[in-house]
């Protein structure tokens, strides 16, 4: 029996893998859902598109910002499966606001005036949802967990998030948005009776009073990161991934609508296939290093990844311009010359982003105390939005500036380099540790 086979049967792992499955299919049902529904049916110019969807990004994100050193101070200090239990029961009610949003929205009631303003709002409690969600879903892992099973859970959990994504994004750009307003509030009741389940995971230190000054909090949490130099190199490699990945979501929808001339299911035909090729990288990438936590393919892979956003560009630019045509559906799509090397370039990017990333989040895991687990992540969650806000409000400035969305795509490219530099300190940081105890 392998680990990942091994863990997956029990309850240790078991009912926090499925509680997080769920939370991310309805995060990516809800928000897909929204977006695509807006972008095609609301708005008709690409600036306005591209700057919506830039908006729905920077809502979502803000939390993860403002509140992750509470969320991480009250996970080290708490027993993390009761807050897993507070945090699905609030979804239910986050996701009844949503649905009377998707609702209005549909049905055109006060679209402007109410049911984007309620859409924004449930969004934005959502991202409030997965900031004090995230850093218990990794640090419970080396609570739960033996030492060797550690990579293990991380890459199942990054791979069934990024299944869960798949999940949501295909029923969000193929179910009318009516099903997923119903959809979004089963699956809340269902990841609640899931997140009850959680074995008891009581705290790992003596409870210390909170600190509910966010502006200090984060300050002091991200400052204690940089006693360990491979933890900040881990974390400030991971929010430039975030940061790329933030600006290719907001990139797709405006993009497959006004560049490639697709549906919205081609929209979510994208989404899908990056989803799926994250999932493919974090789980190859536990293979070839059978195990052992280490950044020795992350600079290759964020390479590689930079190379693929280069070629995608290429062959999007390639795509025929057919002026006022009508938007194609996934089979007229998918006999497009261009269609195939597009997707497979996308699923290079998404493969190698995979590959680069789950190594890093399995050094925040391991490489810190027990203790302190939770407010690492956190402290990765502040840097990580603060990155994903930057990539936000720069594809805003940009698409402010009339520069053409596709354009946009070669900024993600050249993160990809600077990733690549990172991730080189992070292995030679690795390297410096292993000889130095035997000299």
């Amino acid at each position: 029996m392998t680990t990942t086979t091994h863990i997956l049967r029990r309850r240790r792992f078991l009912p926090l893998f499925v509680t997080q499955l769920l939370g991310a299919f309805n995060d990516n049902l809800y928000k897909t859902a929204m977006v695509l529904f807006v972008v095609y049916s609301v708005y008709h110019s690409e600036e306005a598109e591209g700057t919506f969807s830039a908006v729905a990004s920077l809502v979502f994100i803000i939390p993860f910002f403002v509140f992750s050193a509470i969320s991480g101070q009250l996970a080290d200090n708490r027993d993390k499966a009761k807050i897993i239990r507070i945090i699905k029961l609030c979804e239910i009610g986050i996701m009844l606001v949503g649905a009377a949003g998707l609702y209005l929205v549909w049905r055109g009631i006060a679209v402007n005036l109410v049911a984007i303003p309620l859409l924004m709002l449930a969004l934005f409690a959502m991202g409030v949802h997965s900031t004090f969600f995230g850093p218990i879903k990794y640090a419970i892992l080396p609570q739960h967990l033996n030492e060797g099973e550690v990579l293990a859970g991380t890459g199942l959990v990054e791979a069934g998030t990024y299944i869960a994504i798949l999940a949501g994004t295909i029923l969000a750009g193929w179910i009318p948005v009516e099903w997923a307003a119903a959809g979004v509030i089963v699956t809340a009741v269902i990841g609640y009776i899931a997140g009850r389940q959680v074995p008891p995971a009581p705290p790992q230190q003596e409870p210390e009073p909170l600190d509910f000054h966010f502006l200090r909090a984060s300050f002091d949490l991200v400052r204690k990161t940089l006693h360990d130099r491979r933890v900040w190199l881990a974390i400030m490699s991971i929010s430039l991934f975030w940061a790329i990945g933030t600006v290719l979501f907001i990139h797709f929808p405006p993009l497959v609508k006004n560049n490639i001339h697709g549906t919205k299911e081609v929209a979510s035909l994208f989404l899908v296939i990056f989803s799926v090729g994250v999932a493919i990288g974090s789980m190859a990438v536990n293979v070839l290093l059978k195990g052992k936590v280490s950044a020795r393919f992350s600079p290759v892979s964020v390479i590689v990844m930079g190379l693929m956003v280069v070629a995608f560009y290429v062959i999007a630019s390639s795509w025929p311009f057919e002026p006022g045509s009508q938007l194609h559906d996934p089979n007229v799509f998918l006999r497009q010359p261009l269609a195939i090397p597009l997707m497979l370039s996308l699923l290079g990017i998404a493969i190698s982003g995979g590959m680069f990333v789950v190594p890093l989040y399995a050094f925040l895991t391991t490489f810190v105390p027990k203790a302190q687990t939770a407010r690492t992540i956190a402290a990765n969650n502040i840097v990580n939005s603060g990155a994903m806000v930057g990539g936000s409000i720069v594809v805003a400035g940009m698409t402010a500036l009339s520069i053409p969305i596709l354009q946009q795509l070669l900024f993600s490219a050249a993160l990809c380099l600077v990733s690549s530099w990172l991730a080189r300190k992070l292995l030679a940081a690795e390297r410096d540790v292993e000889v130095t105890p035997a000299e």
